[in-house]
Order: C-alpha cells, then sequence, then structure tokens
C-alpha cells in the first residue's frame, strides 16, 4: 500500500470519525456546561447529583449494572471452563446454542417474560392451580419496580458476550503453567484460583466491561417494564425539552463519564505482571473426555442456561398466539391473526421498509469504510495505523444512547449537522448513526479476511501493471469476500434492530423503523402487545436466518466478532 494512499484513507477516515463521532460528543460536553451567558459553569452537572431523583437514577443504573454483570460472570465463566477443558456429549451443539439470546433484542424479550413472570402471568397461574399460593396474593416475580426484571433480561442477553471472550481467554493460556502448578502438588481448585483465573483476566474484563456498559446504559427494557427511575430512561424522556433545559446535557455527560470511568477503573486494576503474563499457548490444549455421568452432568449444565436464556424467546412467541393471556399457564385460544396483523398494519409495514432502506444504507456505507480503514491497518506501514484501529473498534466502547443524544441535539436548528436532517426526515441522521455503532463488526471481519490473504498476491498484480486501488478490487476482495459478506450481514442484520437510535432519532411515525414500532405497539391498548410480539417473533427469524449465513461465510472465526 503506498504511504500516500494510506495517508488519503486515514485523513477520510479521521474526517469521519470526527464529525460523526468526536463532534456529536463533544457538543453535548459543551451543552452541559455552558450557562445561558456564555460562561463555564459546573451547576447543571452538579444539579444532576443533587437531585433526589437524578440521584436516584444513577444509583438505579449502577445497581442494574453491578447485579446485571455479576449474573453475567456466574452464568457464563463455569461453561467457557468446562467447554475448553473438557469434552462431553452435544459439546458443539451446547456451544452454538449459547449464543441463542443475540437473535432477540432484549426488549422484545421482555414482553415474553412480564407475560409469564408477571403478577397475572403463567408462573403465578400453575402455581395457583397447584394450590401453593392464593390467586388474591400473587408472587411479585419481577420485583418492585421491576428492578429485577431489567437484570433478569440483562443476564440472559448479555452473558454470551462474556462467555466468548472467557472462552477465548482460557483457550490461549499456555497448558503448561498449570501442568507445572500440578507437578508442584497444587489441587486443582488452588491452581484455578491461583493460576487460570489471574491470567484469564484481561478476557473476562473484556466481556465484563461490555456487559457492565450496556446493562448501564440500557434503555429498550427499562422503557417495556414502565421503569422511569434509571438514567436512561430520564434522559429519553427529555429529549422533548433540548431547547432550553440544559438537564438532559448534563445526564449524558453523567452517564458517559461513569461509563468512562469504570472502563478506566478496570484496566487500572489489570495493570500488573501477573494479568499478562500467560502469553499464547505454546502447545494445544488436549480438552479431557468426560465419560459416562459426568459427561451428561456437564451437559445439562449447559442446557439448563440455554433453556433459562429461551424463556424470553418462548414468552415472545407464546404471546404472539395469545388470543388470551390473562390468569392461564397458556394462552387460550392460540390465534395467527396477530401474525396477520402485524404485517398488515400502516404502521408496521412503513417501519419495515423504513429499516430495510436505513440498514441497507448504514451496511453499505460500513462495507466502504469497513474495507478502506482494514486495508489501512493491515496492508499499512505507518505507524498511525495502530491509532486508526483504536479509533474504529470506541463505537462499541460508547453508550448508544450517548451518541444517538449527541446526534439529536446537534441536528436542531442553528446546530452543526442540521443539514443533515431532510425537513422531519431523519433517514441521513440514522443511516450514519448505524453504520457508525456497527462499524466494528465490519472492520473485524475485513482485517481478519485481509491478514489471511497474503500481500504477495497485490504485489504480484501492482508489478504487472494494476494500480493499488485496481489490485485491491481484482485480487484481493474477491478473497476475502466470505469475511466482507458475514460482516455486512451482522451490520445489516443488529441495524435493523437497532433501539437506542431508533428510539431518539425517529421522532415521526413515518419514519419509525422496526424497533420504534414494536415500542408503540406494546404501549398501545388492545391486541397492540400481541402485535408487538409477533412483529418480534419476524425480527427473530429475520436475526436467526443472517446469523446462519454469517456461520455459513466465517465458521468458527464468527465468535471473534463479539469479542472486545
Amino acid at each position: 500500500m503506498s504511504p500516500r494512499l494510506e495517508r488519503l484513507v486515514s485523513v477520510a477516515a479521521a474526517l469521519f470519525f470526527g464529525l460523526f463521532f468526536v463532534l456529536p460528543i463533544w457538543g453535548t460536553l459543551r451543552a452541559a456546561f455552558v450557562d445561558p451567558a456564555g460562561g463555564h459553569t459546573l451547576a447543571f452537572v452538579g444539579e444532576v447529583f443533587r437531585h433526589p431523583l437524578y440521584r436516584e437514577g444513577l444509583v438505579n443504573s449502577f445497581l442494574i449494572a453491578v447485579l446485571s454483570t455479576l449474573g453475567c460472570l456466574m452464568l457464563a465463566l463455569p461453561l467457557a471452563v468446562a467447554y475448553v477443558r473438557y469434552t462431553f456429549p452435544g459439546r458443539t451443539l451446547c456451544n452454538s446454542l449459547l449464543l441463542t439470546p443475540l437473535i432477540l433484542p432484549p426488549f422484545v424479550g421482555a414482553l415474553g417474560v412480564q407475560a409469564m413472570l408477571g403478577q397475572a402471568g403463567a408462573l403465578n397461574s400453575l402455581l395457583t392451580g397447584l394450590g401453593l399460593i392464593s390467586a388474591e396474593r400473587p408472587i411479585d416475580w419481577l420485583g418492585e419496580g421491576r428492578l429485577a426484571g431489567v437484570v433478569l433480561m440483562n443476564v440472559l442477553h448479555l452473558y454470551p458476550i462474556v462467555y466468548l471472550n472467557v472462552a477465548a481467554s482460557l483457550a490461549n493460556l499456555d497448558p503448561a503453567l498449570e501442568e507445572a502448578a500440578a507437578n508442584l502438588g497444587c489441587p486443582p481448585w488452588r491452581r484455578f484460583w491461583r493460576i487460570t483465573l489471574p491470567l484469564t483476566l484481561p478476557g473476562l474484563f473484556a466481556g465484563a466491561a461490555i456487559a457492565f456498559i450496556w446493562a448501564f446504559t440500557e434503555l429498550g427494557v427499562p422503557l417495556i417494564f414502565d421503569y422511569a427511575r434509571v438514567t436512561s430512561v430520564q434522559i429519553f424522556s427529555a429529549i422533548k425539552d433540548l431547547n432550553d433545559n440544559p438537564f438532559p446535557y448534563a445526564l449524558v455527560v453523567v452517564l458517559l463519564f461513569f461509563t468512562t470511568l469504570f472502563y478506566a477503573l478496570g484496566r487500572l486494576a489489570l495493570r500488573g505482571d501477573w494479568s499478562g503474563g500467560g502469553g499464547r499457548a505454546t502447545t494445544a490444549r488436549t480438552p479431557v473426555a468426560l465419560a459416562g455421568a459426568r459427561g451428561w452432568l456437564c451437559a445439562a449444565g449447559f442446557l439448563g442456561v440455554i433453556a433459562l436464556a429461551l424463556l424470553p424467546h418462548a414468552g415472545v412467541v407464546l404471546m404472539s398466539l395469545a388470543g388470551d393471556w390473562y390468569r392461564t399457564v397458556l394462552p387460550q385460544p392460540l390465534t395467527l391473526a396477530h401474525y396477520r396483523g402485524a404485517l398488515g398494519h400502516e404502521l408496521t409495514l412503513t417501519a419495515i421498509a423504513n429499516s430495510l432502506k436505513y440498514a441497507s444504507l448504514a451496511t453499505l456505507l460500513d462495507a466502504v469504510l469497513g474495507v478502506a480503514v482494514a486495508w489501512a491497518v493491515v496492508r499499512g506501514t505507518t505507524r498511525w495505523r495502530h491509532w486508526l484501529d483504536t479509533l474504529a473498534m470506541l463505537p462499541l466502547a460508547v453508550p448508544g444512547i450517548v451518541m444517538a443524544f449527541g446526534y439529536l441535539a446537534l441536528s436542531r436548528e442553528g446546530q452543526p449537522l442540521h443539514g443533515l436532517m431532510l425537513g422531519e426526515d431523519p433517514v441521513l441522521l440514522l443511516v450514519i448513526a448505524y453504520a457508525m455503532r456497527r462499524l466494528p463488526y465490519v472492520v473485524r471481519s475485513a482485517a481478519a479476511g485481509l491478514q489471511q490473504v497474503s500481500p504477495a498476491l497485490e504485489e504480484a498484480a501492482q508489478n504487472l501493471g494494476a494500480a493499488p486501488l485496481r489490485a485491491l478490487w481484482r485480487i484481493t476482495l474477491p478473497l476475502v469476500a466470505p469475511n466482507l459478506l458475514a460482516g455486512g450481514l451482522l451490520a445489516f442484520a443488529f441495524a435493523m434492530l437497532e433501539v437506542s437510535d431508533s428510539m431518539i432519532l425517529a421522532q415521526q411515525t413515518v419514519t419509525f423503523p422496526i424497533t420504534k414500532a414494536i415500542y408503540t405497539l406494546a404501549s398501545a391498548l388492545g391486541d397492540g402487545p400481541a402485535q408487538a410480539a409477533a412483529l418480534g417473533v419476524w425480527s427473530m427469524l429475520f436475526l436467526t436466518l443472517t446469523l446462519i449465513a454469517a456461520g455459513l461465510a466465517l465458521g468458527r472465526r464468527l465468535g471473534a466478532l463479539f469479542r472486545a
């Protein structure tokens, strides 16, 4: 790759990130610290901590994040250890099924959980029928204020991300270290706590950090559970009052500050020789075969977690089929009318068309940017290519609600991004927002493909007179097409089901994407929640097919796209 072309790609990528990543964050920071007279002030941010309602929202968000992260670790760590160290019946199938929570947005799954665990839900109806509880005094399984329900949905959705990171970290450890400890008489549990766990902390932290930040800033699940006393919902509720109210900006700044602080503290905690001494395995680890009852017991543990994770999916499917589901164990009667209604409803037809348009344009933008950035990082020689790689990964660390709020704030009249608003149509904003959030998937998949293609092929084409871009187009891109297809499919699928950007940026009914339509239907009376569930099932099937297609293209490398 020529230095001139590399500089051009780097500058173009830096401009894009400067305009659509740094500028929205900077605009929000500026509005939170500037008073009406134009002077600098800390009063707005200080009021967030003094106001009891805002303070309660922060405390609840922090509590949800801590409990969700601990729950993910409790599920993911034992499963990752068992998968890496042992073979047992159905091992490969169990590993694949553990990713099933990723095929359903958690706020859609919350609809099914409400139907099953609500006070008039299926579980209480079952216990009442068995005579274990009284119908007049049902158990509130989701907890007062629905905090427990939010934590449950976060755990069931996020544990695969922690699992993938921990499993990758364990697989990369040198087994010779554990063997040396065993030869010195160290028992298995002590080896795990003193050798294995410290060496896997970087991977453990990587997955836990994503789970913590996601849970801390989650918007969709609290909205479905009508749990308003969290910071993300408070920000969402204040977006209609941005012109003269600085407190939404202050809330976003505080949210961004805490997510950055938690990430930085975790990185500091991992600074030390003991956290990085494992290196990459010099010899392959041979899993130990668990025969008989032990093998089936291990498989049962995996299947138990998978069954628990599938509860929201089952609830959504049953709710979409429910003629009536109130104080009964199963819906009575069953009907397919909600599926026809979901696809025939004026709101959903428009929303599906909008999502297809937004996601397709965002994926096209991601493909161009992703290939350019990956090419500069993998084939480049200048020292700033590592900074470019870091910059491309930053959208994974910044909460989606922060970026969406920044876009909304800077697209108002007189603001730098107002030109992106086509009247009342936020199509350009949504396309850029979707593309920015999912660009890391395309960059990683394209980089993985380029690393597997020898640069000698491009050099040979250039020696025969082909320009660098022609060599890339005719030689390299066809060879990395499966990787680009997989990354593009994931970017497209997750853009179709994006929550934060859709909920905040789409304000008019005619511009609603699918997720905003599902939320609107879930809040409606009559058949609205059932139609929302049916639309969620259609979305679930769509994402399932997309993940299968991406898996066929990438094979075992698919999991690397979800690792930090």
